[in-house]
């Protein structure tokens, strides 16, 4: 899995300001996992970070096997015996609550629709993709409950965990024809979550000619891609830059701690982003 862009700004930033050297590693396939964190293990790296749940098992191994280097993990708790506790005590979980920024944008999503309809696709079904669709589609059964409407919510069915996937994390024609199908069904707002694979909702959108608005995950697509900045009604936003940056500098100090950092709307380790061209679109209480 590639480092998460916003991960390494952040590791970037405390290590620029600390004056300590970094050493970065990609994993193209699962193989990789084991051998590259073996490489940080030997490249002398004393803070380790590696980033998402396919992670998680060989983050735990490697820790295990090196208890006087401290880890951190994004996006995983680490606790792959699901007893309520990170599997090694030198891991950090950074983990963040999208389903509460997630609702926020479901909540919008249904008070702009014109068609009534919503839709939603992930890459890989996994609880850091799940928990965004789940928030989604609390956030429009919200609105219906408040406003007597009826929102519908495609791709994603919170109460058999079911929806639609491209199973992998690719700009591809896949995630096209996914982004596609929902178009066609009568969606008018869509939530790509899986990295790249809201540049295939952007083709299908743009392909369509139709007024579909795209929501985006983790940082502010209005920002990093401007391309999109015509159809972005949102982003649903993870602190993932400052949690990172803190861990580096708690590490560098001799504060570095195993209790889980959780991102969530009180702590703003979650939010969503302005809604940007699309703000005189939305009522002023939600742009607030």
């Amino acid at each position: 899995k590639s480092f998460n862009q916003s991960g390494y700004e952040g590791l970037t930033r405390a290590a620029d300001e600390l004056g300590v050297k970094i050493s970065k590693t990609e994993s193209k396939t699962a193989s990789d996992y084991a051998a590259n964190l073996d490489g940080l293990v030997n490249d002398g790296c004393t803070l380790i970070i590696s980033v998402g749940f396919m992670l998680s098992a060989p983050t735990v191994e490697s820790a295990l096997a090196n208890p006087d280097i401290e880890y951190a993990i994004i996006d995983d708790w680490a606790d792959n015996d699901f007893d309520g506790k990170t599997d090694a005590p030198n891991i950090k979980p950074l983990v963040f609550d999208t389903a509460q920024a997630a609702f926020l944008g479901g909540y919008s999503a249904a008070s702009y629709t014109k068609s009534g309809i919503v839709g939603t696709f992930g890459g890989a079904k996994i609880p850091p993709v799940t928990i965004f669709m789940d928030g989604y589609q609390l956030g429009v059964e919200y609105y219906n409950e408040k406003n007597g409407t009826d929102i519908k919510v495609l791709g994603w069915d919170i109460k058999t965990q079911d929806g639609q996937f491209t199973d992998e994390f690719k700009k591809n024609d896949k995630a096209k024809q996914m982004a596609q199908g929902l178009i066609d069904q009568g969606a008018d707002v869509l939530l790509p979550v899986g990295g790249p694979i809201y540049q295939s909702a952007v083709a299908a959108i743009t392909d369509s000619g139709k007024d579909i608005a795209l929501i985006g995950v983790d940082a502010d697509l209005f920002e990093t891609d401007p391309s999109t900045q015509d159809i972005i009604f949102t982003s649903i936003l993870k602190g993932i830059k400052s949690a990172t940056s803190a861990v580096v500098a708690d590490a560098a100090a001799g504060n570095f701690s195993n209790e889980a950092y959780v991102g969530t709307l009180e702590n703003d380790g979650v939010g969503y982003a302005p809604f940007h061209n699309f703000e005189s679109l939305v009522s002023p209480d939600l742009a607030g």
